[in-house]
């Protein structure tokens, strides 16, 4: 008989994703990062006391890196074995999480225009929609590793949707957010013929990636996607094939 022990060292165990939260009341409809029912997996969750969405979008989340780094910490402790965040905007603390927490860290969505730049034919180039066209600054982008030369429109001048999350109403029409980012990708496609492919920065935006693909009819990458992609390298699927190794009992 094979024997098999159990490993501690977590107080939570099958969560391997922690997710950094901003501080708000806007509703998180299914889609939503925010919204535990999006993931297939479990996930941890921290809210991050202070980090308004106007506060991490317009302002750049000044003075906020160490409440950051301390939130993240406590998902590490808690049992987490990768970090992502609910904002594209915190693109701009990649590094210093990355290099603070001890753990592999994702902070934003932004982070796969370029491999999916590398997806494309030739001639073909990747768009960004975004809550907010002017303050998602170069330095945003570089922060991903996204060139700053790549299209990017934001969906500030809709009716709805944009308003919503930055001023942190407590109701949202979900009908017109959904028009307000189909709105912006037609902008964004009639501006840029060569648009081959979309990647939305906001975290609230998954619930309209299938309506924006089929609308376009362009692929559609989101932080769903992204997340996705990153829990299964975090715990690689188990296919029980015979001669497998045995994973000890609540290792992860």
């Amino acid at each position: 008989m094979t024997e098999r022990k159990a490993r501690g060292g977590k107080s939570i165990y099958g969560a391997v994703v922690g997710i950094l939260m901003l501080e708000t009341r806007f509703p998180r409809i299914p889609g939503d990062m925010g919204n535990a029912t999006t993931w297939p997996f479990p996930v941890l969750y921290k809210v991050v006391r202070g980090a308004s969405p106007r506060r991490v979008v317009k302002e750049k989340a000044a003075g906020l890196l160490p409440d950051f780094v301390e939130a993240a910490r406590e998902l590490v402790k808690l049992g987490a074995d990768g970090i992502t965040t609910n904002c594209g905007f915190l693109s701009l603390y990649q590094a210093e999480l990355a290099q603070q927490v001890g753990v592999p860290v994702a902070t934003s969505s932004l982070m796969q225009v370029p491999f999916v730049q590398a997806l494309l034919p030739p001639g073909k180039r990747v768009g960004v929609i975004t809550v907010n066209a002017k303050s998602l600054s170069p330095e945003h982008l570089k922060a991903a590793g996204v060139d700053p030369a790549t299209p990017v429109i934001g969906t500030e001048e809709g009716r709805e949707f944009s308003r919503v999350l930055l001023e942190d109403e407590p109701e949202l029409d979900v009908a017109a957010s959904e028009r307000d980012i189909l709105d912006a990708g037609d902008k964004l496609k009639a501006r840029h013929a060569d648009l081959g492919a979309i990647v939305l920065e906001c975290t609230n935006m998954p619930p309209y990636a299938r309506a924006l693909s089929e609308h376009l009819r362009l692929p559609v990458f989101d932080i769903v996607s992204f997340v996705t992609w990153f829990q299964a390298g975090l715990r690689p699927r188990d296919f029980g094939h015979p001669g497998s190794a045995v994973r000890p009992w609540g290792e992860r």
